[in-house]
């Protein structure tokens, strides 16, 4: 149903380049901003003492495994490591039935709507009821964004082997896709399931372990037909690497960019241990790349390099992975702290004018975007009505002003400050 239009008016907002006063936002019955700037008009959302922001955007989630919360902190057996987490979360898989699956995945959206999260990339590869082929977590996933009201890109997922060369087992059976031609298929029923105004497809891959490079290349090549992103886990893990430098005699990212000329669509989530040269390569050729620096801290992956990618301009977007903090705020600092720790400097990422937090935030909204090929991550006309407030009056911001407010958010609070989300003009949560 059409909502009435609205005249959005905060005490700031974020306008690209700063926090300004007097603007007011003009969002169309259909959800999407018509005009943005000093209307003139009477406001019909006057949010006082609150800072108006474009909505964050999360490219990259696991929901189911928000139910791993609390589990797989303890090491009774000595240290762990991704590969024993693992196993942590393949016995969830094993366990999940349908109705529980859908809740958890609920309260994982929820959570990111109520820390500033509009949209979600939602890496989608638990498939299966168990015992089966049927596809029919598809539909609850589906189900569960919208009827948490999130906007969700769906990832949908194909996982074809357990390892490089190796036969799915246990809970990877739940993700299995026998081949392109039934990941296609899947894809079509899909389609008529979505909600166009908040959802849409992409393309996955699951990694270089659940895909050989030649399915890759044609998993691909059809998503550019289909105008879809392509999305793929890359070098997350040494042993990944080491296995398939083992199986093809190259690593990942040089076999990817081998099987793929043209990387436009194509994001990397992770990139951990990718060698500078061949990041240089897949960003010449087009290549985006996502980070989950709370995953990959909680999982003891590794600190990536980002020098390359922040020497060619940056194409970065963030993702909240396993769900196990979900905190985009956090995400941003410590995309910045990894790299003050792994060089003994401060201000890694920052732009030529100095503004650092401007540079997190854009990869948190429009590096998002830019990921998933949405019309959002700015409040300008044209792009969907999806936005967050944050409360002036919050302990964690007091002495901010509109020229702090932002450094404030990413460097010293939490999601707590955030006051309201709004997701094609309808307002979802509410603090």
């Amino acid at each position: 149903a059409l909502m009435p239009n609205q005249i959005i008016e905060a005490d700031w907002t974020w306008t690209g380049h700063a926090l300004e006063s007097g603007v007011q936002v003009d969002v169309g019955s259909g959800g999407l901003i018509e005009r943005v700037g000093a209307l003139g008009a009477t406001p019909t959302e006057r949010l006082r003492n609150q800072a108006l922001f474009p909505g964050m955007i999360n490219v990259h989630s696991h929901a189911f495994q928000r139910g791993l919360r609390g589990k797989g902190e303890r090491f009774p057996a000595g240290m762990g490591s991704f590969w024993s987490w693992r196993e942590a979360m393949y016995a969830l898989v094993e366990e999940l039935d349908p109705e529980p699956f859908k809740r958890i995945c609920i309260q994982a959206f929820r959570e990111m709507l109520a820390c500033g999260t509009t949209t979600v990339g939602e890496f989608h590869y638990f498939h299966h009821t168990r015992g089966t082929s049927d596809y029919a977590f598809d539909r609850l996933i589906i189900e569960a964004a919208r009827e948490a009201g999130i906007r969700m890109v769906l990832l949908q997922t194909y996982y074809r082997t357990g390892g490089v060369g190796q036969p799915l087992i246990g809970g990877q059976r739940r993700f299995a896709t026998a081949d392109p031609a039934e990941y296609w298929a899947s894809v079509d029923r899909l389609a008529p399931l979505l909600d166009p105004a908040t959802q849409s497809l992409g393309a996955v891959a699951h990694s270089i372990r659940a895909a050989a490079p030649d399915e890759i290349a044609a998993l691909h090549a059809e998503s550019v037909k289909r105008g879809m992103v392509f999305h793929i886990h890359v070098e997350e893990q040494r042993k990944e690497i080491e296995d398939t430098v083992a199986a093809y005699r190259l690593p990942p990212m040089a076999l990817i960019t081998r099987a793929i000329a043209d990387v436009s669509n194509v994001t990397a989530v992770h990139c951990t241990h990718t060698d500078p040269l061949d990041m240089d390569r897949y960003l010449e050729a087009g290549g985006r790349v996502c980070l989950c620096p709370l995953t990959e801290g909680n999982l003891g992956d590794g600190i990536p390099d980002l020098s390359p990618v922040h020497a060619a301009g940056g194409r970065m977007a963030l993702g909240s992975d396993s769900n196990n903090r979900i905190a985009m705020f956090e995400d941003m600092r410590w995309l910045e702290y990894g790299q003050r720790l792994a060089d003994e400097t401060r201000g890694e990422l920052r732009p030529e004018d100095g503004r650092l937090s401007r540079t997190l935030f854009e990869i948190a909204t429009i590096g998002g975007a830019d990921s998933l090929r949405i019309p959002a991550g700015a409040v300008e006309p044209g792009k969907v009505a999806d936005f967050f407030t944050v409360d002036l009056s919050a302990p964690a911001l007091a002495g901010c002003e509109a020229d702090s407010l932002l450094d404030g958010m990413i460097f010293g609070a939490d999601s707590s400050v955030v006051q309201a989300t709004c997701v094609g003009g309808r307002w979802v949560h509410q603090r």
